[in-house]
């Protein structure tokens, strides 16, 4: 097994040194930086995990809570995408990822429980139910937190423009002639609260009124769920001339439910979507949607909650709001 001291004979500097090099510190001229730097990888140096933890008292491991509600999981291409830039990101500072469970082995625990059974440096909740009780122990504990798609007090908050996003989606859509809009929207958070309350605010300065049963709470991301409820709206008596979905899978379930009742698409019901998903972009007509910048939502709760994690003393709990775009297909049919 290789050494420090090892390398410290290769490069002829004292193990302290290289030591100091491996453990980030600044003070250590560039030249010899690189040299122990490319000495440890060639002699395959790694480093000892729990003498680095007896040493800096980190354990250089962040958990992952990632609970949906839907079976895709991690197949869900809006949240892995979030997943591998902040795996990519914690993994250039030295930090592993594990996922936050409710058991180990055989032995349940709760969440919080396994944060504390694995002394992780930091948390972060990419999506799970944010009014559980589990969940809740977990942002109010001393973990130092960041948090998607919700905003709590005690923690750092990534969250994307949902208000300006969807404000840029209905005015889009009323632009086009459409007076009849529909809204099958995702189950109830902050982020459904601000589409929502964005799209009745574009009604009504433009003096539309629609029905209320033109909006419908269905399950983000479950395309089975939004197209029963499709059919629920092709069947009133004035139908919708455009349905918005609330993400880009469930308007794929919209989409099949209008093309099953022998209904042309997007001629005679319009499609919209959110999240800007490759597959979107794959469907013909191409989809129209807002786009989450995830690579960007990825980075960012990376960059913050390594702040946080060391320099809690200088980084402030703030709610990081990044801007959303709006993608034009041609789901959306231009009434004349």
């Amino acid at each position: 097994m290789v050494t420090i001291r090892d390398i410290s004979l290769k490069c002829n500097v004292s193990v302290s040194t290289v030591s100091k090099v491996l453990n980030g510190y600044r003070e250590i001229g560039e030249e010899t930086t690189k040299a122990v730097l490319k000495a440890a990888e060639e002699l395959g140096y790694v480093p000892n995990s729990y003498a680095r933890q007896l040493k800096t008292k980190k354990t250089y491991n962040i958990g992952v809570l990632f609970d949906t509600v839907s079976n895709y999981g991690l197949r869900n291409e809006y949240f892995a995408h979030i997943l591998a830039s902040f795996r990519e990101n914690v993994s250039a500072h030295g930090y592993d990822i594990t996922f936050i469970e409710n058991n180990i082995g055989n032995r349940k625990m709760t969440y919080v429980e396994h944060c504390r059974y694995r002394n992780f440096d930091g948390i972060c909740i990419v999506c799970a139910d944010f009014s559980s009780p589990e969940v809740l122990d977990v942002v109010n504990s001393d973990f130092p937190v960041v948090t998607i798609d919700h905003s709590f007090n005690e923690a750092i908050s990534i969250v994307s423009d949902n208000t300006n996003g969807m404000r840029e989606l209905a005015e889009y859509i009323v632009a086009q002639g459409h007076k009849r809009i529909a809204y099958i929207y995702g189950n109830r958070s902050a982020v459904t609260h601000n589409r929502l309350v964005a799209l009745h605010q574009v009604l009504s300065e433009h003096n539309i009124h629609v029905p209320e049963y033109y909006f419908l709470e269905s399950v983000y991301r479950v395309a089975e769920s939004a197209e029963k409820l499709t059919y629920q709206l092709l069947d009133c008596k004035e139908r919708p001339t455009c349905i918005i979905a609330p993400d880009d899978y469930a308007a794929l379930g919209v989409i099949k439910a209008i093309k099953r009742r022998d209904l042309r698409f997007p001629e005679d019901v319009s499609v919209a979507g959110y999240d800007g998903i490759t597959v979107s972009q794959a469907l013909e007509p191409k989809l129209t949607t807002v786009k989450q910048d995830t690579d960007h939502i990825g980075e960012e709760a990376a960059k913050r909650l390594i702040s946080l994690m060391e320099s809690p003393m200088t980084t402030p709990l703030t709610h990081v709001t990044l801007k959303s775009e709006l993608i034009f297909g041609d789901s959306v049919h231009k009434i004349r």
